[in-house]
């Protein structure tokens, strides 16, 4: 293992350009558009497309194109924003997500690993420390948790023991049905992902495992982490 920290981080500037100049690219395609809306026999965004029509040049264009850019910039902020950055150590990991890191140490952790596009932490207990969406490229991501003698697995190994949500399930805990109702109102089409996020910590309290796919979400119960063999090279 190495005493170095490996830091593995998208490209967030990139991203944040390409959004803006997509952004000032679609704006400038704006009044061509309206005008080309306005000559079929039925439109069915008429109102805006003549609203768009009716402002002279060059403030048409030059306007269309300054809001696109703007539209553009304020999703590379959010990119950048949601954008997950990973540092890893021999003795911790650090999830640099939202401004607002958090930091795992290896003593606490029983395994890492990628599941549907999301980085996954686990406690040894089997609890889940962590679940980030994560653009990381899944090679350099397993590499750095592998070079520092992290147990690392190439997909969810309890993948198979997770079963759908619907109210009254057997085997659920008390006090589960109202939290999943609750956090699947918050991953509706307005809902809030910081309560889905502290709904799932709640979850994890009653020993539930929880991820999802769109607004459906899925459960198993904790598992402990089945040891892994030493990586350390002592």
């Amino acid at each position: 293992m190495s005493a170095a920290r490996t830091t593995v981080a998208e490209r967030v500037r990139l991203t944040a350009a390409a959004l803006t100049l997509a952004g000032a690219a679609a704006g400038a395609l704006l009044p061509p558009l309206a005008a080309w809306l306005l000559g079929l026999p039925w439109s069915p965004v008429d109102g805006p497309a003549r609203l768009v029509t009716s402002v002279p040049e060059p403030w048409r264009t030059g306007g269309a194109a300054a809001v696109g850019l703007l539209g553009g910039l304020a999703l590379g902020l959010l990119a950048a924003h949601e954008a997950l950055t990973v540092r890893v150590s021999d003795a911790d990991v650090e999830l640099d997500v939202r401004d607002a890191p958090r930091t795992f140490t290896r003593a606490g952790t029983g395994l890492a690993f990628r599941d549907a596009g999301r980085l996954v932490l686990l406690a040894p207990d089997g609890t889940e420390l962590a679940r980030e969406k994560s653009g990381l490229n899944p090679q350099r991501l397993a590499a750095a948790f592998t070079a520092h003698g992290w147990p690392w697995a190439d997909g969810d190994p309890y993948g198979a023991d997770f079963r759908r949500w619907v109210r009254g399930a057997a085997g659920l805990p008390a006090g589960a049905d109202a939290l999943f109702a609750a956090r699947e109102r918050a991953l509706g089409a307005k809902g809030d992902a910081r309560d889905a996020r502290e709904l799932r910590a709640e979850l994890a309290r009653l020993g539930l495992v929880v991820r999802e796919e769109s607004t459906r979400q899925y459960w198993r119960h904790a598992t402990p982490v089945a040891p892994s063999p030493d990586t350390s090279g002592g």
